[in-house]
């Protein structure tokens, strides 16, 4: 009952600060909450905005299993070859830092415009938190697991199945939930830049055409959609460290 009574007063706050914000700045920069959620319902009935939904849902669901199975591998690899690890981590962490903006004619010459573009700048976005995530989870192993693992004479295999993965189970997990979001974001920069098709480039037309209603309400509905989604992750991340 606590929580969901800070949920509403989190939210009754942030309307509070929308409607401000709205009054300060008034229609040309921004739509108030009632009218914004109209237009947002509008265009959920629209046909011609599904097609942008399905464009940006299909390159995030590919950037996200590729950075899902690239950051967790290299992960992996990393942290068990410690010197490997020691080497490439602050090399990651320092690429992890840049505006990834700044690759955008890096991006465009070698993927052009389109599904592949879009993928590629999830991926850069996404597979780096992955595999840190990874990387320290198996650095952070505590050696007592291992050494119980050889004095029961378990075999490599049921090693990793029943000792290893249990223990870097929950940061994996923590790492795929961060990478979500950043692979979210990756993906709706590329249709900013790169694309003609999704919700990055229904938000970036919008602004150049300065249909403030429009930008508004698909801002509105991505970020409602990205909140529920990364509410359902943080509760099975905390029901796997519950769990551990």
């Amino acid at each position: 009952m606590t929580r969901w009574i800070d949920n509403l007063a989190i939210l009754l706050a942030l309307l509070g600060l929308w409607y401000l914000a709205w009054w300060q700045a008034g229609d040309s920069a921004i739509t108030p909450p009632v009218q914004t959620l109209k237009f947002a319902l509008y265009l959920l009935g629209s046909a011609d905005f599904w097609p942008h939904v399905w464009a940006t849902v299909l390159a995030f669901l590919y950037a996200l299993a590729i950075s899902a199975v690239l950051g967790i591998t290299l992960g992996l690899v990393l942290g068990l070859h410690r010197f490997s690890g020691e080497v490439f981590e602050p090399i990651l962490a320092s690429f992890y830092t840049i505006p990834k903006v700044t690759l955008y004619p890096l991006m465009l010459l070698i993927f052009g415009l389109g599904l592949s573009a879009k993928v590629a700048f999830g991926v850069i976005h996404g597979m780096i938190p992955v595999t840190l995530f990874t990387l320290a989870a198996v650095k952070n192993i505590p050696g007592v697991l291992t050494r119980t693992a050889r004095a029961l004479r378990l075999s490599p295999r049921q090693t990793a199945l029943h000792v290893l993965m249990p223990a870097v189970l929950p940061e994996i997990i923590s790492g795929l939930r961060i990478g979500f979001a950043l692979t979210f974001l990756g993906v709706l920069i590329g249709e900013m830049f790169a694309s003609q098709r999704g919700l990055g480039f229904l938000i970036i037309n919008g602004i150049n055409q300065h249909d403030v209603a429009r930008t508004t309400a698909v801002i509105v509905i991505v970020v409602t959609a990205a909140v529920l989604a990364n509410g359902a992750l943080l509760r099975l991340d905390r029901h796997a460290r519950h769990d551990v």
